[in-house]
């Protein structure tokens, strides 16, 4: 029988296992954001979702996590950021991890071209237009303008929240990364190309992990359990559906901005 196919459902989209599930320690709730991806329409919807949803669930220490890629492709990325800074009470402890997407915008605000035309491609455009006023003056803009007037645009504040974002965070017996981990490599000795970029290998590996990897990074039509991962991107920027992932003891559920229901 597969992991999903002995979960049984609970009330609220809670799923529960006839075998012990990880934990998070006691007296603690975490939530983790999958990828946003300049969705900050979802984004501020999913936030409210979860303080109602943290709020009904009575008092504990709180952390909210940003599994990272909160830009590209989307066409709120300054906003996301923005509201992301902002984030305070109901949480205890608000975090971010540094996701592939993030590494490249920061690569580009040190007004490299080669950089820049790199984020371009790969969705770094929406990004820019976000932050610059008169996108039809963007519009008109050279590759090497662009690279030379892009560290100006972006407000300090944001640069330096996205430099202190995290790689990997261990809660319990869970561990929050942005795109996965290398399999068969101790946790403290991840490398981190891997945790920001890695995708087939280790999604397509079922070996224990020692923690259930929690992830985004790679798109999936629903929520996507496995014995040892559980991956929350469900591809926002294009379906309109940003997921949360909820942990509390050894419960877990899901919110997000579809009211989906779990079968």
């Amino acid at each position: 029988m597969s992991f999903l196919g002995f979960l049984k459902r609970r009330q609220g989209g809670e799923r529960v296992a006839d075998a012990a599930l990880p934990r998070v320690p006691a007296g603690e709730r975490v939530y983790a954001i999958g990828d946003i991806h300049g969705r900050d329409d979802l984004f501020k919807q999913l936030l409210a979702k979860v303080e109602a949803d943290n709020a009904a669930r009575g008092k504990a220490f709180t952390t909210l996590i940003l599994l990272g890629d909160l830009v590209d492709r989307g066409p709120d990325s300054a906003s996301v950021i923005e509201r992301a800074l902002g984030i305070g009470a109901p949480f205890d402890k608000v975090a971010m991890l540094v996701g592939n997407h993030e590494e490249c915008f920061l690569a580009a605000l040190t007004g490299d071209l080669k950089r820049v035309r790199y984020f371009i491609r790969i969705g770094g455009d929406a990004t820019i237009r976000s932050y610059w006023c008169d996108d039809a003056a963007y519009a008109a803009m050279t590759f090497e303008e662009v690279a030379e007037q892009l560290p100006g645009k972006v407000p300090q504040a944001h640069v330096d929240f996205l430099n202190r974002g995290e790689d990997m965070i261990q809660i319990g017996d869970y561990v929050f990364v942005h795109a996965g981990i290398r399999p068969g490599v101790p946790l403290d000795r991840q490398k981190l190309p891997d945790l920001r970029w890695i995708r087939e290998e280790f999604i397509h590996d079922d070996q224990d992990h020692g923690v259930t990897i929690v992830h985004g990074h790679t798109i999936s039509e629903d929520v996507d359990e496995t014995r040892n991962r559980i991956g929350i991107d469900t591809g926002a920027y294009l379906t309109g559906r940003l997921t949360a992932l909820g942990l509390e003891g050894d419960r877990r559920w899901y919110l997000d901005t579809a009211d989906f229901e779990l079968n």
